[in-house]
């Protein structure tokens, strides 16, 4: 069920900002509020310093997020979209029955271990964070230890780019859902052309708010082999994770996916469709 905003009726962000308050609680944000052409405070959501300063008061004011940074050249993920995610998935873990301690696999957590805060904040969910990219885990683990969240947020280090469950999951884990934002183009030159075209459309300011690492970013045949490589890993663990999800951009890689799940015998695929403004994504979930 989504609101009127697209988002999720749980979102705290479905009617906007409160700019009022959200500059009360980080001063920095100030310069960068100013009227619309509607008349509205906003804020221009071109410039990356002015997205990272909202969304340093998002999480200060609404999820208790003390200290939130990292370095430029990551990305700075929308709050409203993320935390989208985190409702949805609590969804499908509650109507999958009772747990009395939920746990949560972040896949490629990146250097904001944005998934990971907001799950906490919103569910007191416990989380394993993972990335490929020790720098970014080590962003990540300074805002674990600024936030005082180390018995609830652990992160561990994929050193197989060729893998994504394999190396990761122990014989003793347990969770009740794994989470995943894939990289979204093939190659570097893809990811750089579809930046150029972004910041073209937006005006030349906008190059760093497109900005993220190569793993963020791509992964050797986009988003469709990434997911169906995570599919396929998820079947060599199919009692470690009650669920196994990701969101998917390309609505085209569903039905593949789809099949794919059939073959590898996977006993539910669900498809839950997530809107923002005007972008339309989705999330895919299987079991085994």
């Amino acid at each position: 069920m989504n609101s009127k905003s697209g988002l999720h009726p749980k979102n705290k962000h479905k009617s906007g900002y409160d700019f009022p308050l959200l500059v009360k609680q980080n001063q920095a944000l100030q310069s960068f509020v100013s009227k619309n052409k509607y008349g509205n405070l906003s804020v221009n959501f071109s410039d990356p310093k002015a997205v990272k300063e909202l969304n340093k008061s998002l999480l200060k004011s609404h999820y208790q997020i003390d200290f939130w940074d990292f370095p430029d050249e990551n990305l700075c993920p929308p709050i409203p979209g993320r935390v989208d995610y985190i409702h949805h998935l609590a969804d499908l873990i509650n109507a999958s029955g009772n747990q009395s301690e939920i746990k949560i696999l972040d896949i490629g957590t990146g250097a904001t271990c944005i998934y990971p805060l907001l799950g906490n904040a919103s569910y007191g969910w416990k989380f394993t964070g993972t990335d490929v990219d020790t720098t970014s885990l080590v962003a990540a683990q300074k805002i674990i230890d600024k936030n005082q969240l180390n018995d609830q947020i652990e992160l561990r280090f994929q050193s197989d780019k060729q893998h994504i469950l394999k190396n990761i999951l122990q014989e003793k884990d347990q969770f009740s859902a794994t989470m995943c934002n894939p990289p979204f183009y093939k190659s570097e030159a893809e990811a750089r052309g579809a930046n150029a075209r972004k910041s073209r459309n937006l005006g030349n300011n906008a190059v760093r708010n497109f900005a993220g690492n190569n793993n963020e970013l791509w992964y050797t045949g986009g988003e469709k082999a990434f997911l169906h490589n995570y599919l396929y890993e998820s079947s060599l663990y199919p009692k470690q994770s009650k669920w196994f999800t990701s969101l998917v951009s390309k609505k085209e890689n569903v039905e593949s996916l789809q099949k794919s799940a059939q073959k590898l015998e996977a006993k539910a695929f669900k498809v839950i469709p997530m809107h923002q403004g005007n972008k339309v994504t989705r999330i895919v979930a299987w079991q085994f």
